[in-house]
């Protein structure tokens, strides 16, 4: 086995478990790896550190596997670490079937959609996979992971007994390890046009080819919960709505109007059939419930605008109505994918929450959130209140918001909670 020899003075975060060596750290590289191979890491002194794959193309050079000397990256291997996720989801309740154990009533909390692996947070970097009812959708990330597609593709078939698995690893983040965009069925059954999944009270259709991430925002899934509580006749405003999960979600809590922003026609079309599923009706307008088991027609259907358009476009010209809402709902795509474009980012992040803020009602609530995990939670807590100051607002944070406990952060790895999101009262 060919092995990795690291500068004086650069073992600390290897011996502390960070799953990343930077090119930046290695003194040299002995033997003639091929790129995915596994590689031993020695500090300077020779003492063996840990085991991963290398990709000399890549700023990260080798992603960290095991700091266990005696233990071998072989099929067991794959097989163990999968089935230590798959069971840390059981006990959060996230597991096949649990939905259908209620007959029928839907339960809080109930999902038939989660993340099963969640990449480095779950010893296992480069790979994602998530659940949506009988289908696995698999990113692989990275060249490590990607040689070894099939060695993880069939333990999770037997463990989890899928109709089919499905690639998305149709991501700009490959092209850093020298890999193409893939996707396209990896066994079993193509998955239907949309799947229909369940969470708590709502039902959603994905769509898992051409849907933002593998399909889903299943990171947002306490978030949606939570929001429901505020909406009660309400007028509600959902940016960057994609789907319309926040919207539903607003619906089902009582809100009284809700408009839905988006620059995706298909995304918007998706949306509507969203409220039509869990509302009924098939307009902008939402009707009563007709299904058994979904969520009760509030004594008053919301009204529901749906809104082509660029988000930033369009806040401006409700500002230039003095148009005004309860709820300001801004969940933005990740504006930051690299460090160099974390000032652009910041720009844009305090120009639409200062949009928001000059569109809430005196009491009202922004619940505004960023996925990039370059903009820290500290960051971007500073971003919203320049915002307020440039918007002439007073705001009281009344709550922290992240990411579904399926999407858990491994102390070794900070940058594995790249979701923030906060909850604001506006005066």
């Amino acid at each position: 086995m060919a092995t990795l020899i690291l500068k004086r003075n650069r073992a600390k975060p290897v011996l502390q478990r960070h799953p990343w060596i930077f090119s930046g750290a290695v003194e040299r590289v002995e033997g003639d790896p091929s790129d995915g191979d596994i590689v031993d890491v020695y500090d300077i002194g020779r003492n063996w550190l840990a085991r991963g794959t290398i990709n000399q193309q890549s700023q990260i050079v080798v992603r960290l596997l095991t700091w266990h000397q005696d233990e071998l990256i072989d099929s067991d291997f794959w097989r163990r670490r999968l089935q230590h996720a798959i069971a840390a989801r059981s006990a959060l309740g996230l597991r096949h079937g649990a939905p259908a154990a209620t007959a029928g009533a839907a339960v809080r909390g109930a999902t038939t959609a989660y993340r099963v692996v969640h990449a480095e947070s779950d010893d296992l970097p480069g790979l994602i996979v998530d659940r949506y009812g009988d289908w696995l959708v698999a990113q692989f990330l990275t060249l490590g992971m990607d040689h070894r597609r099939d060695e993880i593709i069939q333990p999770l078939v037997d463990l989890l007994e899928p109709r089919g698995v499905y690639e998305r690893s149709d991501v700009d983040v490959r092209k850093l390890e020298g890999l193409e965009e893939r996707a396209g069925l990896l066994w079993g059954e193509e998955p239907p046009q949309l799947i229909e999944v369940v969470e708590g009270q709502l039902r959603f259709l994905v769509d898992v080819r051409r849907g933002h991430k593998t399909g889903f925002y299943l990171d947002q899934r306490q978030n949606r919960q939570q929001i429901t509580a505020f909406c009660d006749r309400a007028q509600v405003l959902d940016a960057f709505a994609y789907s319309g999960a926040f919207t539903c979600c607003a619906a089902a809590g009582g809100a009284a109007a809700i408009t839905l922003i988006d620059t995706s026609r298909p995304a918007l079309d998706l949306a509507r059939q969203n409220l039509a599923l869990n509302l009924g009706g098939t307009g902008d307008s939402a009707g009563p419930a007709t299904h058994a088991g979904r969520v009760p027609a509030t004594p008053s259907p919301p009204q529901v605008e749906v809104v082509e358009g660029d988000v930033f476009s369009v806040l401006r010209a409700y500002r230039a109505e003095q148009r005004f809402f309860d709820v300001i709902i801004l969940d933005p795509p990740k504006l930051a994918h690299t460090q160099a474009q974390v000032q652009r980012a910041a720009r844009a992040y305090k120009d639409v929450n200062l949009l928001a803020l000059q569109l809430l009602r005196s009491g009202g609530l922004l619940f505004t959130f960023s996925c990039s995990g370059r903009v820290s939670a500290d960051l971007f807590q500073k971003i919203v209140f320049a915002a307020a100051v440039d918007a002439g607002r007073q705001g009281q944070i009344i709550g922290w918001l992240t990411q579904s406990p399926d999407h858990p952060v491994a102390l070794t790895f900070p940058q594995g909670a790249y979701l923030k999101g906060l909850m604001v009262r506006v005066r």
